[in-house]
């Protein structure tokens, strides 16, 4: 049970803890849920029974107290503490409020009552799945709102913004959202290739040179031949950006640049897929970045690449608002 003050404090922390600013902006934000999932591949032993327990049922979490806590995760009252002091919180009210705000916060915007971390079953109706899919989806887009670091995307776009070329690797899910990647970067005038194979990959990364940019894909950060061309471009004076859901995974230890991710599984759907649609929306931000830092080159471009295409469309005329010229 929470303590009658908590009411007040959990009131003046929710804009802390929410993926939204008052003008509705989004931004680096002080999501809880989020900092926890980020820092759990860091934890090892009982710190990471604390996380996980937490990430399960942080609606539960809320309500407990620091014992409860830690008959549920397995640890000691100690460990808790410890665990509040890793996550840069001054103690366990501190800890408990935050995400007491955080959850109240998702039940209130929740259009629909789902349980995200259920299991999707057989006979599940459509329905359900579908609501179990929008809130994953959802949870995850916030989550990555929370956890992006606006001044990282900034460098990124403004070192491919004056790049010669731009490299992207990825591998299986990872290189469809770098291909994604690379189409819209060609549509504004800039010079970017995807590669899949590893030897193709290592081969263009050695011919890149300080002033070139490089990108790699990967939820995890784990995948090797990415690591390996990331690090090759690197090697060779190349800007690297990483896009991955853990800041210390080796692809972001070889990256000049991280720009991080959220994501939430599913039944059917473990966390490299689900973390798709946040990698193609920090990607799309990235891309938009870009093209405001190059507008009339990007627009130009877009004109024309447009124009190319448009005899293979139908009769209805398409434009993209996002480069439309002010009538």
């Amino acid at each position: 049970m929470i303590e009658p003050e908590a009411d007040q404090v959990t009131t003046a922390r929710t804009a802390l803890v929410d993926g939204s600013t008052a003008d509705g902006s989004f931004g680096a934000r002080d999501s809880v849920l989020a900092r926890v999932r980020a820092k759990l591949p860091e934890f090892t032993g009982a710190l990471q029974r604390v996380a996980e327990n937490i990430l399960s049922d942080p609606a539960g979490a809320a309500r407990a107290t620091i014992v409860e806590l830690a008959e549920r995760s397995g640890t000691s009252p100690a460990t808790i503490t410890r665990f509040c002091r890793a996550m840069d919180f001054e103690g366990y009210a501190d800890l408990r409020l935050g995400i007491a705000a955080e959850t109240g916060r998702m039940t209130r915007r929740a259009g629909w009552t789902v349980d995200i971390g259920r299991e999707i079953q057989p006979t599940d109706p459509l329905s359900r799945v579908l609501g179990q899919i929008m809130a994953a989806d959802t949870q995850a887009m916030n989550d990555t709102a929370a956890l992006l670091d606006l001044a990282e995307v900034e460098k990124a776009a403004a070192a491919i913004a004056a790049a010669s070329r731009v490299d992207i690797y990825g591998a299986s899910g990872s290189a469809l959202v770098g291909g994604e990647m690379q189409f819209s970067l060609h549509r504004i005038g800039v010079a970017a290739w995807a590669w899949t194979d590893v030897h193709n990959g290592l081969a263009s990364a050695a011919l890149l040179k300080a002033g070139d940019v490089a990108l790699g894909v990967s939820h995890s950060g784990q995948t090797r031949e990415t690591i390996e061309m990331l690090a090759e471009a690197g090697s060779h004076g190349a800007t690297t950006i990483a896009l991955t859901s853990f800041p210390r995974a080796p692809l972001a230890e070889v990256a000049d640049i991280i720009l991080l991710t959220a994501s939430q599984a599913t039944t059917f759907r473990p966390d490299a897929l689900s973390a798709r649609h946040p990698q193609l929306v920090v990607l799309d931000l990235l891309y938009i970045a870009v093209a405001q830092r190059t507008h009339d080159r990007a627009h130009a471009a877009f004109q024309r690449t447009a124009k190319a295409v448009a005899g293979h469309k139908t009769a209805r005329e398409s434009q993209d608002s996002r480069f439309t010229t002010p009538s």
